[in-house]
């Protein structure tokens, strides 16, 4: 959402507990008192006493009608009405993307993490935060580690129930899960019990769910940091290696927020992987054949990070429709296509990365020929992995691999 000039009034944005009107100071009651108009969810605007302002329930879907829904009161002093902190997951963050910190008179109140880690003694700044508030629930997956807590901002009742068999399913069955309903009001309550035998009724939609994560016998060890096992992923064989991933993800060098292009996606580990090392990470990967793409859309669902963007061949896209800029390309295929490598080359912003990985001559040669006209550095690598041979172990040897690393020049 672009950032556009607010010239109303400031915004009066508040947040409000469970506790509701009672729960806000002198400032923030007087604040909102002002307003002509007020915006919020039902329950949220339930919670103030009678008054002049006339009160809006958010239309759904909210974003899209954000800019007109605005447009038509910016005559009027208007307030926003959140649940707790408005920065927090909130549409403070929202409205400052939009219209600017200087249009908005932000009220916070305590934040439902705030209040969770209160309410069970855990440290706030060494837990992390999942919302899944119209997010999809497997992006919680990334964060699980045996050890680990993390809290969960639910979408509704049926969030804990929902959260339960994904940590079932993936290897999490001993987890503690503890739901925490209405913080701070007078019908605070909570439930605890294991994801394997979770048989708790739905409860109160205002929930925010504590792990503890305990991590199943001879589960797999999935991290964010790149170079997770071969059989994290399925599909046909097509498959960045583990080794030469790890090596390929960190030669891309990630940082929150960045965009890839993964070119011949193949099972889309390398797009999956990048976006596991910060939940701002985004890619979008291009592959030709529709099984193949299937099955990254499958492998990045089961890995935590199924907004990865999924499109056809990279010349067809390209023709057909404009893309962002990427801060990362990855060549994995097409590197003999005609075309294929001017035009990543092209489209990649000034001061980004692209690297590229050959296994046959023929390619290899194209990673010379365009590091000799680019620069670069150029290094390659081969994998032996230890295998059974009769009662003793061999070294069996993986393809050469050749990789191209190349920064585009910023001016």
């Amino acid at each position: 959402m672009e950032e556009s000039p607010w010239r109303g009034a400031p915004i009066v944005v508040l947040g409000i507990g469970a506790d509701g009107w009672a729960g806000l100071g002198e400032s923030a009651r007087a604040a909102i008192g002002e307003c002509e108009v007020v915006f919020g969810s039902p329950r949220q605007l339930d919670l103030l006493p009678p008054g002049a302002a006339e009160r809006v329930t958010w239309p759904s879907p909210l974003l899209p009608a954000l800019p007109a829904l605005f447009a038509r009161n910016a005559e009027r002093r208007i307030g926003v009405l959140a649940s707790g902190d408005p920065m927090f997951y909130g549409i403070g963050a929202t409205l400052a993307r939009r219209f600017g910190a200087q249009a908005l008179r932000v009220f916070p109140q305590p934040s439902s993490a705030s209040l969770a880690c209160a309410r069970l003694g855990w440290p706030l700044a060494e837990t992390p935060v999942v919302s899944v508030v119209a997010r999809p629930l497997p992006t919680v997956l990334p964060e699980l580690a045996d050890g680990r807590r993390v809290l969960v901002l639910s979408e509704d009742e049926r969030t804990p129930a929902l959260l339960a068999a994904l940590l079932r399913d993936h290897g999490f069955g001993a987890s503690t899960l503890t739901v925490l309903e209405q913080l701070g009001g007078p019908a605070e309550d909570r439930r605890t019990g294991t994801a394997a035998t979770w048989a708790y009724p739905q409860g109160d939609p205002l929930n925010i769910v504590a792990i503890e994560c305990v991590a199943d016998p001879g589960a797999r060890r999935d991290t964010r940091l790149p170079g997770l096992a071969d059989t994290a992923f399925t599909g046909d064989g097509q498959l960045t290696k583990s080794e030469v991933r790890a090596l390929t993800v960190t030669a891309l060098a990630p940082a929150p927020g960045e965009l890839l292009w993964d070119v011949g996606g193949g099972s889309g580990s390398v797009a999956i992987e990048w976006c596991r090392t910060h939940p701002r990470c985004r890619a979008v990967t291009f592959e030709r054949l529709p099984a193949r793409r299937a099955q990254i859309a499958a492998n990045a669902a089961a890995l935590g990070v199924p907004g990865i963007t999924i499109r056809g061949e990279v010349r067809s896209e390209f023709a057909e429709r404009e893309f962002s800029a990427p801060d990362a390309i990855f060549l994995g295929g097409g590197l003999t296509q005609d075309g294929v490598f001017a035009e990543c080359w092209q489209r990649l912003r000034p001061g980004g990365r692209l690297v590229a990985n050959a296994v046959t001559a023929e390619s290899e040669a194209q990673l010379l020929h365009w590091a000799a006209r680019h620069g670069g550095t150029l290094r390659k690598f081969q994998i032996y992995r230890g295998e059974p041979l009769g009662g003793f172990t061999a070294w069996r040897p993986h393809l050469p691999v050749a990789q191209w690393i190349v920064r585009k020049p910023a001016g």
